[in-house]
């Protein structure tokens, strides 16, 4: 089966998904740019790929977005699918369009989407680009409810587990209290307890929030931001609130982090929105329960109240505290809620995404 994937960059955990389905069907992905601008450069992944893989490097319309023409070209050739992925970028308009035109079947897929009025020439353009699709990968009720709004169809949608993990990935069981122990030391963490985050240090990313937040907490615990260098504002949280166990790390890569997942306690993405958010996923991996909002899909679509973790209103700097209180203060209930993440989260790896793909696949040959 020869598939065509158009995509913007490769992310990493793309390429990983990428080469999992290669091992089944004979696949080209053809990105847009090499790498995102607003990425560390350590972020972007050394490809080594197991598929054929093109770069169009087109003129640069954002980040990670180009405009280029030479997509035709792909769009002409022979393949039993084409998926496109970059739906939101000037490339993905134009593969869409040249496929409406020339009456060829195409797939979408997106990392989530919250459904918005419908109305205006961009909420119009949304619904050109997704009512004609054959199929509409989905992550999410919310997702499906996205798709739904801009024109598909309830059976065209297919919903599949999105993901940044392999099955090794995922720990058999939460670490011992002594392997906690002993990891903090080769961290050089000093507190008793550790709560972690990890991301861009971008205002949506809510970091400000969870730094108000810590305001109160005792000082044996350790709150670890991973993901740059501090910006001006989360400095001056820091002074004005004279909070001693922050802790900011500059971008680390996955193998690193997991060392970090591993010795932490609880895991918080207080993001104001996310489409997915998949640092929950590699948290869950790990045995953390998750604290994140209601804007979060990942969370929404993951995370159960007294389950196996929490969900609060964004922007809300004291049910945040409130719950992390919470939890920080009940070691059975974070191991109760980190043993069912493990189980939970066995569903969301790549080699069951890239089975429900090729199945999809199957279906329409």
């Amino acid at each position: 089966m020869k598939v065509l994937w158009i995509t913007n960059i490769p992310s990493p955990y793309r390429v990983d998904f990428f080469n999992e389905l290669s091992k089944y069907v004979d696949l080209t992905v053809v990105f847009e740019k090499d790498r995102s601008s607003e990425r560390n450069n350590e972020w972007s992944m050394k490809i080594s790929p197991i598929f054929k893989t093109f770069f169009l490097n087109g003129l640069s319309t954002d980040v990670d977005k180009t405009l280029s023409f030479r997509v035709i070209r792909f769009l002409r050739a022979s393949f039993d699918i084409v998926i496109i992925s970059n739906l939101a970028t000037p490339t993905g308009i134009l593969a869409i369009t040249f496929m409406n035109i020339h009456n060829k079947d195409y797939l979408i897929e997106g990392d989530g989407g919250f459904p918005k009025s419908g109305k205006g020439i961009k909420e119009k353009l949304k619904t050109y680009l997704i009512r004609n699709a054959k199929i509409c990968f989905s992550t999410a009720n919310i997702h499906d409810e996205y798709f739904l709004k801009y024109g598909s169809s309830i059976d065209k949608i297919v919903r599949y587990p999105f993901t940044s993990i392999s099955d090794s990935e995922i720990l058999s069981q939460i670490p011992s209290k002594e392997e906690k122990k002993t990891i903090k030391k080769e961290l050089g963490i000093k507190e008793r307890k550790v709560i972690v985050t990890v991301g861009q240090f971008i205002p949506r990313k809510g970091f400000d929030l969870l730094l108000k937040a810590c305001r109160g907490i005792d000082i044996n615990v350790g709150v670890y931001i991973i993901g740059g260098l501090p910006t001006n504002d989360y400095l001056d949280i820091v002074h004005k609130n004279n909070l001693q166990n922050i802790t900011f790390l500059k971008f680390k890569s996955k193998c690193e982090i997991t060392k970090y997942f591993k010795a932490a306690d609880v895991f918080v993405l207080p993001t104001r929105e996310d489409i997915w958010g998949l640092v929950i996923n590699e948290a869950m991996a790990h045995g953390l329960p998750v604290i994140t909002t209601r804007k979060c899909i990942a969370g929404l679509e993951l995370i159960e109240n007294d389950l196996n973790g929490f969900l609060v209103t964004e922007n809300d700097v004291k049910e945040l505290h409130q719950r992390m209180i919470q939890l920080l203060n009940n070691d059975e209930v974070r191991k109760v809620m980190g043993e069912r993440n493990i189980q939970k989260i066995k569903k969301y790896t790549f080699e069951e995404m890239a089975k429900i793909h090729l199945n999809a696949f199957k279906d329409l040959i």
